[in-house]
């Protein structure tokens, strides 16, 4: 990891639960132009990855993680006025340790995540499965073992997205 990955991602590391940095066994990153395919090529960049790092069994609850966060990020972390032919807004990291996989998306909004499905019936809150948007972080809740984020600091503007995975084919 170049000088750059390091600063994105000190802030998840302290997020993170037990975990020694220098533990790292292996990382990717890959840049995601603000472009409907970039769910899509985060997905088969996730595929690739894990396949290489020889982790099979959680992929697709890591593709669907990876999908929702790629979702948020391109439609509520990137503004607007964002051109395609511009340095690419959104970054997924993908970092292994012996034992857990991070998903991590940087996008250049300081705006915390919402959850916004979630509703408070008088029972108690659940998620509203029939909106038609806002169950992404819903689902990241339920695939991954724990989740957050964490605003950049320094010179890169924006937050990361973190998802957190432990791995059932590690000892």
């Amino acid at each position: 990891m170049g000088t750059e990955a390091s600063t994105v991602l000190e802030p998840l590391r302290h997020g993170l639960p037990a975990l020694d940095a220098a533990a790292l066994s292996g990382a990717a990153s890959c840049a995601l132009p603000a472009r409907y395919e970039a769910v899509k090529n985060a997905r088969e960049f996730t595929r690739r990855t894990l396949h290489r790092w020889s982790i099979t069994a959680e992929f697709d609850d890591v593709a669907l993680v990876v999908s929702e966060l790629v979702t948020n990020a391109m439609r509520h972390g990137v503004p607007s006025s964002a051109l395609p032919e511009l340095e690419p807004p959104v970054r997924l990291h993908l970092m292994r340790w012996s034992a857990r996989l991070v998903c991590a998306v940087r996008d250049p909004s300081s705006e915390a995540p919402e959850v916004t499905a979630v509703e408070d019936s008088g029972f108690g809150e659940f998620v509203d499965f029939a909106a038609e948007s806002g169950r992404g972080l819903c689902l990241v809740d339920s695939f991954s073992d724990c989740w957050g984020w964490h605003p950049l600091a320094g010179m890169l503007p924006g937050k990361v997205v973190w998802a957190m995975f432990r791995l059932s084919s590690c000892s």
